[in-house]
């Protein structure tokens, strides 16, 4: 295990500005078993992620075991990094990584492998649901954060020392969050459990929002086909447009806005300027032209052309009560494997269950082996629950 890490390291780092430098840096981490990355960005202005940082670290102690690297740096360019995502003997390791995977897959359609999620593998090791950061740097580290530079603007230069401060903790403790987990992860046998987990980020898919999927989005409580269909135009021009012009799609219009088009579905521009809920530039221009021509399309359905969510979430109306039951399963199994149990099954799995629906995640996989093949018995009534004194237990009937 590492010692904490020294705040002054941060104050007097030199941040990595050339790509030769950062060619360096990381042929030196691809000695090591593994390094931990974090980034810093910002999306409140833009449809994509604009990365301002990016925080590195390998094993060992002192200042040249981490590294703060400057994307923003004037003619640098992050193939070193992007080389070492591919390095096979290199263990790539980030915690909560959804959204720095994603920055680095639109940028370069470069996902890291091997690759480890200390998020993932802490609700596995049963620190709880969603796990921050902070709380395992207390838990596993003894160290306390200063996150009061989280919602700086990462954009801006130079980065003060608070900034370099907080930034590089975010990857020198996570040597030491790492070491713990991988070790508690081996000495449990749960390494496919966490696998079958990090499968999910390690799919392109994950990152990728087609226009035409992004009314899925968006709540409705209409089943008129004809609303739905203008929905999902609308939606689709949306989408297709915050995507080419880089722009939060909230900013062309929000969801209310797009609920109340569908359900008016306007003709011409004096119609859309009718609107209580869009934005002034909105009614004009190409945005108004875009509306215009979606409510066109959709017009053009038929009810057979509609695609539809399937209203699978209903609750279980006459099985109140198995659900309920499946709910103080859920939580006697989460206590005895010391797993989250949002990680093993939501709420919604467990109406479906007690529904009879047989293609619920928490039913396969290992899920099946902890909760899922008992949470079947349960329904067909060949086992039940009782209570040992002291924990909720299964019985064979």
């Amino acid at each position: 295990m590492h010692s904490p890490a020294n705040p002054l390291i941060a104050n007097s780092m030199k941040i990595i500005k050339n790509t030769q430098e950062l060619a360096a840096f990381c042929e030196t981490c691809s000695h090591y078993d593994y390094v931990t990355i974090d980034t810093e960005f910002l999306r409140e202005r833009t449809y994509y992620s604009k990365l301002c940082l990016v925080q590195m670290a390998h094993p060992g102690e002192g200042p040249e075991t981490a590294a703060l690297i400057d994307p923003l740096a004037d003619g640098i360019s992050l193939d070193p990094l992007y080389d070492l995502f591919q390095n096979p003997s290199v263990t790539k390791v980030f915690h909560a990584a959804r959204q720095d995977l994603e920055i680095f897959f639109v940028d370069k359609k470069i996902l890291p492998k091997p690759f480890f999620d200390t998020q993932i593998a802490a609700m596995v090791c049963g620190f709880g649901e969603q796990v921050g950061y902070e709380k395992l740097v207390r838990a596993i580290c003894n160290e306390g954060l200063d996150k009061s530079s989280r919602f700086t603007d990462w954009s801006a230069r130079p980065l003060s020392d608070k900034q370099k401060n907080y930034a590089i903790g975010d990857v020198t403790h996570l040597r030491q969050i790492y070491e713990f987990l991988a070790k508690k992860i081996h000495k449990s046998g749960r390494q496919s459990w966490v696998e079958e987990e990090l499968a999910i980020l390690m799919d392109p898919k994950t990152y990728v929002v087609e226009p035409s999927q992004a009314w899925r989005r968006i709540k409705t409580r209409s089943s008129s086909w004809k609303m739905i269909a203008a929905v999902q135009e609308l939606a689709k021009f949306r989408e297709s447009l915050a995507q080419s012009r880089n722009i939060p799609r909230n900013r062309i219009y929000k969801d209310d806005a797009l609920l109340e088009l569908a359900a008016t579905r306007p003709k011409n521009i004096g119609e859309i300027s009718k609107s209580r809920l869009l934005l002034r530039e909105a009614r004009k221009g190409q945005i108004a032209d875009g509306i215009l021509a979606a409510i066109a399309k959709a017009n053009t359905y038929k009810s057979s052309d509609v695609e539809r969510i399937e209203h699978s979430r209903e609750k279980p109306m006459g099985k109140e009560g198995l659900a309920e039951l499946l709910r103080v399963l859920l939580k006697a199994k989460a206590e005895e494997y010391g797993v989250a149990q949002k990680l093993i099954a939501t709420s919604a799995d467990l109406d479906q269950i007690a529904l009879g629906t047989p293609d619920q995640r928490a039913l396969t996989g290992w899920r099946a082996q902890v909760f899922g093949n008992d949470a079947q018995k349960l329904c067909q009534g060949d086992v039940a629950l009782s209570s040992n004194g002291k924990n909720v237990v299964v019985v064979n009937i």
